[in-house]
């Protein structure tokens, strides 16, 4: 369990509307597209979705071995899309925030 040593911040009307947009959204991309539009490796694909190779694999076979990505992996490669594109955009400071200290 997290112990913090601060009192959190009650959410506002704002933050609340923030939530729900976020909820709503329904930012997602296929592996296939993903993988047609940027020259990557299957292993970029798992490294992104935090998957398996094999898992990444059997996303791209027919037949038994055939799974479907999850709605999570399909917003994993979505916003890693966003970033690839938009990366030169984001200032300095909001990527530290991302955890993209080392651009």
């Amino acid at each position: 369990m997290i112990h913090h040593s601060f009192t959190p911040r009650p959410i506002t009307e704002r933050e609340k509307r923030i939530i729900q947009l976020y909820a709503d959204c329904q930012l997602a991309m296929t592996p296939q597209q993903f993988y047609a539009k940027w020259d990557v490796p299957q292993e970029a694909l798992a490294l992104i979705c935090c998957r398996s190779l094999s898992t990444v694999r059997r996303w791209f076979t027919r037949g038994g071995k055939h799974r479907h990505p999850q709605l999570h992996d399909l917003r994993h490669l979505a916003l890693m899309n966003f970033l690839l594109e938009h990366f030169e955009a984001i200032p300095p400071e909001l990527r530290q925030q991302l955890c993209l200290a080392n651009s």
